[in-house]
């Protein structure tokens, strides 16, 4: 059981649905929080902690801050919403680099925005997610490694902006997770070496927990035993 206490508090989690979302989401309700999940296609109705806004495309600027300024006051906004594409370097096209770019570097733009436009005043907790890629330099994916690299460099910035505010802005970067999607993708991998979506979960918490007064512009490695 969780000993963060987020009870009445409002969330935002953008990929709430993926296979970290579940776990995210699984977490912020055991602490008490109130979770607003915006999703492009009809999700699972809402329930009295879990309300869904779906039919959002968060690569829209117009939509995202629309969907922010109709929300409650939030505490926290989680961005895990985001995509993995990858091949080789001199096979990537620009059309490629900028699907990389909108899915994972934009959305987070965009919600970042709105989620500091929504907390003036009030401080708050904003987490993103990265990856493992942005920070340990491999090939195969580059598109998919400056996409993230990207999102390292707008945590760190915005939360040297917002700080005076009191909002925390923090990111974690984790490594391959044991999901559904990867484990069918890479059937003759070691799941035991990935990270389990649960732990990344637990960082994302804490790091939006109002136990967390000091951390910010952090990018916290969850690599388990990769």
């Amino acid at each position: 059981m969780s000993t963060t206490n987020l009870n009445g508090r409002h969330v935002v989690i953008t990929g709430g649905r993926g296979g970290l979302g579940g776990a995210v989401v699984e977490a912020f309700l055991a602490a008490g929080a109130i979770c607003h999940l915006p999703e492009r296609a009809a999700g699972p109705a809402s329930s009295a902690n879990v309300h869904v806004i779906p039919g959002l495309d968060l690569t829209n600027e117009e939509t995202v801050r629309s969907m922010y300024a109709g929300l409650p006051a939030i505490w926290a906004s989680l961005h895990l919403a985001g995509g993995y594409a990858g091949k080789p370097f001199v096979q990537t096209s620009l059309a490629d680099l900028r699907a990389q770019l909108d899915v994972n570097l934009t959305t987070a733009f965009l919600c970042c925005r709105e989620a500091v436009r929504k907390m003036s005043g009030s401080g708050g907790r904003i987490v993103n997610v990265s990856s493992r890629a942005a920070l340990v330099p491999a090939g195969g994916s580059l598109a998919y490694a400056v996409s993230k690299a990207a999102v390292v460099s707008l945590t760190q910035c915005l939360a040297e902006e917002v700080r005076p505010q009191h909002i925390l802005v923090n990111a974690v970067a984790p490594s391959t997770m044991d999901t559904p999607a990867n484990r069918a993708a890479m059937p003759k991998a070691d799941f035991n070496r990935w990270t389990k979506p649960a732990e990344v979960a637990a960082a994302i918490l804490w790091l939006a927990s109002p136990q967390n007064t000091a951390t910010s512009g952090a990018v916290v490695p969850v690599y388990g035993n990769a």
